[in-house]
């Protein structure tokens, strides 16, 4: 079945309707100018509900495809600071390695009376302390790396958290025009308006990558779903650690 067969037996509909409405109203017509009125007050409120639901989900469309790309952004950035991280700390360890080594062998060149021997403790000293000091030199190029990722992180979350508070008001938006053409009620059209505002200005700052983020919002959301727990577990960055002498 076509659109064009829909429209006629909706047409048809309507006529049938019309036609039992002038039959058993017969008596009443001084009342149809006014009846026509309503009718063409409802027609013209279910167009503007019909108009601006497809704006909306027309924007949330936009919206969608730019949110699912700083989400793929957002997973790459991750994954990205967790190895940098883990290569950080196998760069240390190499590092607390060599320095132990070059402890030992100090230690041991002090029991060596052979200057031959001295020597040969000397070659080895130098030799792990170039290990350690481009260890060192490496690691500190890995922290940077890995900082940089969680900075990129945190921006990129800014965003998705744009796209989720507009996706969310743009929702609320639909339900009150729903709302609005079931029960007729001009004034629902208007309070769907207000989220739909809000919604309008969040999906633009992550189209735009606007730096605004409303904290106070964001931090009750995700403090009563993610972090509201009796036992907190805390987590600190691999450079933070306190490493020991193997």
């Amino acid at each position: 079945m076509e659109i064009s067969d829909l429209s006629e037996i909706i047409e048809e509909n309507n006529e049938d309707e019309n036609k039992e409405l002038e039959d058993q109203d017969g008596s009443k017509k001084p009342d149809d100018p006014q009846k026509e009125q309503k009718t063409k007050n409802k027609n013209q409120l279910n167009n503007y509900v019909a108009i601006t639901v497809v704006l909306f989900v027309t924007f949330m469309g936009l919206c969608q495809v730019k949110s699912g790309n700083v989400v793929q952004a957002m997973q790459k950035a991750q994954a990205d600071r967790i190895d940098t991280w883990s290569f950080y700390q196998a760069r240390n360890m190499r590092a607390e390695i060599a320095k132990s080594t070059i402890a030992q062998l100090k230690l041991q060149a002090l029991a060596a009376g052979s200057p031959k021997v001295l020597a040969e403790y000397g070659k080895e000293i130098a030799k792990y302390e170039a290990i350690a000091a481009k260890q060192d030199n490496e690691k500190e190029k890995l922290q940077q790396q890995a900082l940089d990722a969680e900075k990129l992180y945190e921006q990129l979350n800014v965003h998705d958290d744009q796209f989720d508070l507009s996706e969310a008001a743009f929702a609320l938006a639909i339900a009150l025009l729903a709302m609005t053409s079931l029960t007729q009620k001009g004034w629902l059209y208007g309070a769907a308006m207000v989220p739909a505002a809000f919604g309008l200005f969040m999906g633009l700052a992550g189209l735009l990558n606007w730096d605004y983020h409303p904290e106070a919002l964001t931090k009750y959301l995700s403090d009563n779903t993610t972090h509201n727990t009796d036992h907190k577990i805390s987590t600190l960055p691999y450079p933070q650690l306190k490493s020991t002498n193997l």
